[in-house]
């Protein structure tokens, strides 16, 4: 079997267990397959921990969950020095996993946040002046809450660029909510339901990433995602309304991200080439953390995802 029959065997995987969010679940491969981190953000209930746990379970590596907590430290994230036997012994935190869930993110204070920024942007941890790598599989996966505020933290603009995607959830429909509680009814009744087993190892992983920087890009698709980043920072050029309803627009990073994100998704859909369809698939999710809207725009009730659209609407497609 090849590596992209795997990669789509872990979706179907993911699909089994999740009913709906079928955006939150490709995503997630997304994620996996441009090796980005991923910030997923919706109200409580809507299954992002679960999708993550999930994902994990398919994955043959390994896996640690970090409840974040405004009186979290530094080191239980990085792991710490301790003295042992007249000698000081390094014991790894959580981080040294592939796939790390950084639950609720915004609530851990600053100095945890910029241990976790080093982890993410050069997937290596510091501690006591040495250096050490993290799995080459490494990736994380946040949750976010956009309802609470007590005891939370902004996220740095900084650290929110270091993400891939940020999806941001919705509520299921009748049918998915419907077939939400028959599920749980059938699982209580039930002596109990096996778990989600492994379907790919981390070597298939890496290799279907190999493959994913192999996929086609065209030097007009290339033009399209500069000039869709470009028209976050002066939307003006395409919607005079538009012209001062930025204060901060996507970063070099922002094109790359939905270059490498474009490219995943279409070697999961079976394609070795990207069309302008993933570009503007993914464009939501890769811009809409990395844009800073003025004051201006919010006397207009224009929000982020509608500035988006907008502006996929106004730059044409080749």
């Amino acid at each position: 079997m090849s590596n992209q029959s795997r990669m789509l065997e872990l979706r179907q995987a993911l699909s089994r267990v999740i009913v709906g969010q079928n955006i939150l679940l490709d995503r997630l491969v997304v994620g996996l397959l441009a090796g980005g981190h991923v910030l997923v953000e919706g109200v409580p209930g809507l299954a992002k921990t679960t999708a993550v746990k999930t994902l994990a379970a398919a994955i043959h590596g390994s896996f640690r969950r970090i409840q974040f907590t405004p009186d979290l430290l530094p080191g239980d994230l990085t792991g710490t020095d301790i003295y042992h036997e007249g000698q000081f012994e390094f014991v790894e935190g959580p981080l040294f996993h592939d796939i790390v869930l950084a639950d609720e993110i915004n609530r851990a204070p600053a100095k945890v946040q910029a241990a976790l920024l080093e982890a993410m942007q050069e997937h290596q941890i510091t501690v006591g002046g040495v250096t050490r790598p993290l799995p080459p599989l490494f990736m994380v996966m946040a949750t976010q809450n956009p309802l609470e505020q007590a005891g939370t933290y902004p996220l740095p603009e900084a650290q929110l660029d270091r993400f891939l995607l940020h999806v941001a959830l919705d509520y299921p429909s009748d049918a998915e909510e419907l077939d939400i509680l028959r599920r749980d009814r059938a699982h209580a009744a039930s002596v109990g339901h096996a778990p989600v087993m492994a379907v790919v190892d981390t070597a298939t992983v890496l290799a279907a990433r190999e493959e994913v920087q192999k996929v086609h890009v065209s030097d007009e698709v290339e033009r399209y995602i500069v000039t869709l980043v470009r028209a976050t920072r002066v939307p003006g050029e395409w919607r005079t309304d538009w012209a001062q309803a930025v204060d901060v627009g996507a970063s070099p990073r922002a094109a790359l991200a939905l270059l490498h994100a474009s490219a995943a998704a279409a070697y999961l859909r079976g394609r070795d080439y990207v069309t302008p369809d993933d570009v503007r698939e993914l464009a939501a999710d890769c811009l809409r953390h990395r844009i800073m809207l003025s004051l201006d725009a919010r006397l207009l009730k224009l929000g982020r995802d509608a500035f988006i659209a907008g502006l996929l609407e106004a730059v044409p497609a080749p």
